[in-house]
Protein backbone atom coordinates (compact mmCIF):
# COMPACT_ATOMS: atom_id res chain seq x y z
CA UNK A 1 0.00 0.00 0.00
CA UNK A 2 1.28 2.96 -1.02
CA UNK A 3 1.79 5.74 2.01
CA UNK A 4 0.08 8.41 1.88
CA UNK A 5 1.57 11.92 3.36
CA UNK A 6 -0.97 14.82 5.04
CA UNK A 7 0.52 18.44 5.33
CA UNK A 8 -0.20 19.65 8.56
CA UNK A 9 -2.70 22.38 8.00
CA UNK A 10 -4.78 18.94 6.35
CA UNK A 11 -4.41 16.94 9.40
CA UNK A 12 -5.70 19.56 11.81
CA UNK A 13 -8.47 19.98 9.20
CA UNK A 14 -9.01 16.16 9.56
CA UNK A 15 -8.73 16.23 13.53
CA UNK A 16 -11.30 18.62 13.45
CA UNK A 17 -13.36 16.90 11.50
CA UNK A 18 -13.18 14.20 14.62
CA UNK A 19 -13.57 16.74 17.15
CA UNK A 20 -16.54 18.14 15.64
CA UNK A 21 -18.64 14.61 15.98
CA UNK A 22 -17.88 12.41 13.39
CA UNK A 23 -16.79 8.86 14.43
CA UNK A 24 -13.26 7.92 14.13
CA UNK A 25 -13.62 5.12 11.43
CA UNK A 26 -15.53 6.97 9.35
CA UNK A 27 -12.74 9.58 9.01
CA UNK A 28 -10.07 7.04 9.01
CA UNK A 29 -11.66 5.42 6.58
CA UNK A 30 -12.44 8.47 3.89
CA UNK A 31 -8.56 9.18 4.42
CA UNK A 32 -7.41 5.95 4.24
CA UNK A 33 -5.41 6.23 7.37
CA UNK A 34 -5.38 3.50 10.94
CA UNK A 35 -7.26 4.71 13.62
CA UNK A 36 -3.99 4.36 15.63
CA UNK A 37 -2.52 7.17 12.80
CA UNK A 38 -5.49 9.28 13.85
CA UNK A 39 -5.17 9.16 17.62
CA UNK A 40 -0.90 9.85 17.36
CA UNK A 41 -2.30 13.14 15.13
CA UNK A 42 -4.55 14.15 18.16
CA UNK A 43 -2.23 13.39 20.56
CA UNK A 44 0.65 15.53 18.64
CA UNK A 45 -1.66 18.59 16.90
CA UNK A 46 -4.42 18.50 19.13
CA UNK A 47 -5.90 22.11 19.46
CA UNK A 48 -3.63 23.58 17.26
CA UNK A 49 -4.78 26.17 14.68
CA UNK A 50 -2.98 27.18 11.41
CA UNK A 51 -0.99 30.28 13.08
CA UNK A 52 0.18 27.87 16.08
CA UNK A 53 1.59 25.46 13.57
CA UNK A 54 3.09 28.08 11.72
CA UNK A 55 4.74 29.37 14.97
CA UNK A 56 5.65 25.93 15.63
CA UNK A 57 7.63 25.55 12.60
CA UNK A 58 9.63 28.38 12.25
CA UNK A 59 10.55 27.86 16.32
CA UNK A 60 11.65 23.67 14.97
CA UNK A 61 13.59 25.52 11.92
CA UNK A 62 15.23 28.52 14.65
CA UNK A 63 16.31 25.27 17.08
CA UNK A 64 17.34 23.10 14.11
CA UNK A 65 19.72 26.33 13.56
CA UNK A 66 20.73 27.14 16.73
CA UNK A 67 22.06 23.29 17.48
CA UNK A 68 24.09 23.39 14.07
CA UNK A 69 25.74 26.53 14.94
CA UNK A 70 26.55 25.24 18.51
CA UNK A 71 27.68 22.16 17.03
CA UNK A 72 30.05 24.09 14.38
CA UNK A 73 31.39 26.78 17.53
CA UNK A 74 32.46 23.28 19.33
CA UNK A 75 34.40 22.09 16.95
CA UNK A 76 36.05 25.23 16.08
CA UNK A 77 36.67 25.21 20.06
CA UNK A 78 38.41 22.03 19.72
CA UNK A 79 40.23 22.19 17.10
CA UNK A 80 42.04 25.47 18.60
CA UNK A 81 42.39 23.52 21.60
CA UNK A 82 44.27 20.67 19.59
CA UNK A 83 46.63 23.73 18.09
CA UNK A 84 47.29 25.12 20.95
CA UNK A 85 48.41 21.96 22.88
CA UNK A 86 50.54 21.10 19.67
CA UNK A 87 52.58 24.40 19.92
CA UNK A 88 53.41 23.89 23.91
Amino acid sequence: MKKKTFTEPQIVAILKQYEGGREAMDVCREYGISKATLFNWRRKYSGMESTHLKELKALQDENRRLKQMYAELSLDYKLAKEIIEKKL
